[in-house]
């Protein structure tokens, strides 16, 4: 995912230069922004197999809890993998595709009103998998919640940015957007910024709270937010036509239609669903296909 690509005339320093049909291309003018070309998805996990899978591996490694929130990080790359439309953006007029792909989600330093945040970014490599993934993310998390405040990476600068006099402040941030519609910022204000990665997830099911709709931002080149809501019991319709209580995840993700259309968002969504009902892909390394076949 990460390797060195040669740079060709039209690229990006976070992503390559892709020609589009001619709907794409004039949808981008027509709608300059990500805001205007908002697509939202919203559907129903079932859990059932996924939490039974999930209490075996945190019984055999009780050091790292695995959670529900990095078996949805593991699946979205996954997705993203095999699925690689949705790891471009459109910016400046122009369709990109990136070179890795990067998720990126907020996490709290204590669950108290008032508490400080901090922003995560991941960046899966092929090799990696759910107990690679999770234990990624419970080091990383374990690391920020030691201190209370921002220890640097873009938390600390945006820390200096907000303490710049507001006029001033004013003219940077227009600079800045300048620079954002060329792709010339530089990595210093990109870098660990969730706006300029794949994926922005929210694991609102650990404050308790149902998924929502979340808008994408014009700022940066982020075309996909995903809310993750809270685990709950629910009777669901069975294929066979009974009806049985099952347990459930409220999903919704919000998509920028310009870098596909609606059918491929849904067709990519369903390998999501597969791997809930199938949590042993989970153990597959990113590298490795995982056999779900797309037009079935």
């Amino acid at each position: 995912m990460s390797e060195t690509v040669a740079r060709k005339w039209g690229d990006r320093r976070d992503g390559r230069y892709i020609r589009v049909p001619g709907l794409q291309t004039i949808m981008g003018y027509l709608f300059p922004k990500r805001t205007d070309s908002e697509v939202y998805l919203s559907d129903k996990l079932d859990a059932t197999e996924l939490i039974k899978y999930l209490e075996k591996v945190n019984a055999e490694h009780p050091e790292y809890k695995t959670t529900i929130f990095h078996c949805v990080l593991t699946c979205v790359a996954r997705i993203i993998k095999e699925r690689p439309l949705l790891n471009r953006f459109v910016q400046g007029y122009r369709t990109y595709e990136r070179d890795e792909i990067s998720l990126s989600f907020v996490a709290k330093r204590r669950f108290a009103d008032g508490a400080e945040e901090s922003l995560m970014v991941l960046v899966p490599k092929d090799d990696d998998n759910l107990e690679s993934i999770s234990r990624k993310v419970v080091g990383d998390v374990k690391e920020m919640r030691k201190s209370e405040k921002a220890t640097g990476g873009i938390d600390e600068l945006l820390d200096k940015f907000a303490a710049i006099p507001r006029p001033i402040l004013m003219i940077v941030i227009r600079i800045i957007r300048i620079l954002d519609f060329w792709g010339k910022n530089p990595k210093v204000l990109t870098e660990g910024d969730p706006n300029y990665t794949t994926v922005l997830l929210s694991n609102l099911g650990s404050i308790k709270c149902p998924h929502v709709y979340h808008h994408l931002n014009n700022y940066g080149t982020n075309s996909i937010m995903i809310t993750v809501g809270t685990l709950h019991k629910e009777e669901i319709l069975m294929e066979d036509g009974t009806k049985q209580i099952r347990d459930v995840v409220d999903f919704g993700a919000v998509l920028d239609e310009r870098i596909g259309d609606g059918f491929y968002f849904a067709k990519s969504l369903r390998l999501l669903k597969h791997v809930f009902e199938n949590p042993e892909l989970l153990e597959l390394e990113m590298g490795t296909h995982s056999g779900f076949d797309y037009d079935n």
